[in-house]
């Protein structure tokens, strides 16, 4: 007998035709069939039900539970949650991780956002709507460890993994039957428990066909939430949603959309996908496909970073440009430092300004090649700074580097610049010989066979299709 079960997730009535559910108990990792005549009980995208065999609530249950793979781990208000983790006389405070005098909200945890503080919101206006607040300075040594300690958790289920940022990240568990004899939700719900068992924090995740809706899954039910979202109800689940909540809509593209009359994602099913591309360019391609439950994106395992900077807010605005060259010579030293110590250049020199009325300024200057020296980035982070002085009060200041490359590709040898004799390399450059030189000739090393193999290959293996993943027994 088909069922009709309710969508997690969406207001209103929305059903979803269901043939067979599958449950699974986070405890006991019980897993069985479930018949049912009636609705379950709204939670996520998937559902709740109780666990027979251990009295457990919170075991999941989804009809295409066996056949998602697709998964989106995030942590839950990370930064404070450490520091909930240790300092547990802060358990139930409205925690609040950065702002100092004049700076942002990094993040804060749930009890802070009940009075509607959120990440990047000004320090001064987080302190208005929680004057209880406590406000603590992050410490991102203790963040990254706890970062990377929960991506080696992630990493001992699959290679196929792609952070978004250290506290979180998507996973491709297609292959999880074969690899550990079971299925994807289940090597997630495991991940879930240990997670919170050996780092002390919960972290929220999202079960889908696609990294799309596994997005959105993780987001529907924090903290310490386990969603999912199938082929089958995708597009249902969809049609109510803010155009906020589609990936790549941000502030200005929202406002776009709205002035046009679209708010809902369900309003770009009812449109043309040319329509779309003639409207928005190619991201109306990404929204005719998207707001179906399509995206054909694969996990992508790179792992390079993309840019280094250093940034500081003021205490007071400023505008001068004699104080402003100070912090960045402060801040470009600070870059410097990191690049010697990472082993890395920069090809582009990255500025940031953000003026009295969080406007931000960004300005960029391409190098001639990639540099680790410190006067050479100065020069170019001068350069862009004297350009937007002009009488504007800034309260922050950023210098970076963006296009990476390892260190021995930076700051290659002048073949030009004039050199010492062979002869007598101690005698005066104005006493040299006018006489034109030998070039000295670049010895480039020779790619070995199996750098040569991964190159002739890459494109074979980034398109060959994933076996299937079998159904696990239930």
């Amino acid at each position: 007998m088909a069922l009709r079960i309710s969508a997690l997730g969406i207001s209103g009535t929305k059903e979803v035709q269901i043939g067979m559910l599958y449950a699974l108990c986070p405890d006991c990792h019980h897993k069985w069939r479930l018949h049912i005549d009636r609705p379950l009980p709204k939670s996520g995208a998937g559902s709740y039900v109780p666990c027979p065999v251990c009295g457990c609530k919170r075991a999941i249950a989804h009809g295409e539970l066996p056949d998602l793979s697709i998964g989106h781990l995030d942590c839950d208000a990370f930064y404070a949650s450490i520091e909930k983790r240790d300092r547990p006389e802060l358990a139930d405070q409205p925690v609040i991780i950065g702002g100092g005098h004049r700076g942002v909200v990094s993040t804060c945890c749930y009890v802070a956002r009940k009075y509607g503080v959120r990440s990047a919101m000004p320090a001064f206006k987080a302190r208005e709507l929680c004057p209880d607040g406590i406000f603590l300075p992050p410490d991102m040594k203790k963040y990254q460890r706890e970062g990377y300690r929960i991506r080696d958790m992630m990493r001992a289920l699959t290679p196929d993994i792609e952070p978004l940022s250290i506290d979180e990240a998507f996973m491709d568990l297609t292959t999880a039957q074969e690899t550990h004899g079971k299925s994807a939700a289940e090597c997630l719900i495991e991940l879930q428990s240990t997670i919170r068992n050996e780092v002390g924090i919960t972290v929220s995740i999202g079960l889908s066909y696609n990294k799309f809706l596994a997005k959105i899954a993780s987001d529907l039910n924090k903290p310490f939430g386990f969603s999912m979202i199938g082929a089958q109800e995708a597009v249902d689940f969809l049609a109510d949603k803010p155009v906020r909540m589609m990936w790549g809509v941000g502030p200005a593209m929202e406002r776009k959309l709205h002035l046009d009359g679209i708010t809902r994602i369900g309003q770009f099913q009812e449109l043309d996908i040319h329509a779309l591309q003639g409207r928005y360019g190619s991201i109306g391609k990404r929204f005719y496909y998207f707001s179906r439950g399509q995206d054909n994106r694969r996990v992508e395992q790179s792992t390079e970073r993309k840019s280094l900077s250093s940034e500081t807010t003021f205490n007071d605005d400023i505008a001068d440009l004699a104080q402003l060259t100070d912090i960045a010579t402060r801040l470009t030293a600070r870059v410097a430092s990191d690049l010697a110590r990472k082993e890395i250049a920069g090809h582009t020199v990255v500025l940031k300004l953000k003026s009295a009325d969080f406007k931000t300024r960004t300005r960029n200057m391409r190098l001639t090649y990639p540099t680790i020296r410190e006067d050479v980035i100065l020069d170019a982070a001068l350069t862009l700074l004297k350009k937007e002085v002009d009488g504007t009060k800034y309260r922050l200041l950023g210098v970076g580097v963006a296009d990476l490359f390892a260190a021995d590709q930076a700051d290659p040898v002048d073949l030009f610049a004039e050199q010492p004799s062979p002869d007598n390399p101690a005698a005066p450059q104005d006493s040299l010989s006018d006489a034109p030189r030998p070039r000295k000739a670049i010895e480039l090393p020779r790619p070995t066979a199996e750098q040569l193999r991964e190159s002739l290959t890459r494109r074979f293996r980034l398109h060959k299709r994933k076996p299937v993943q079998k159904r696990f027994p239930f």
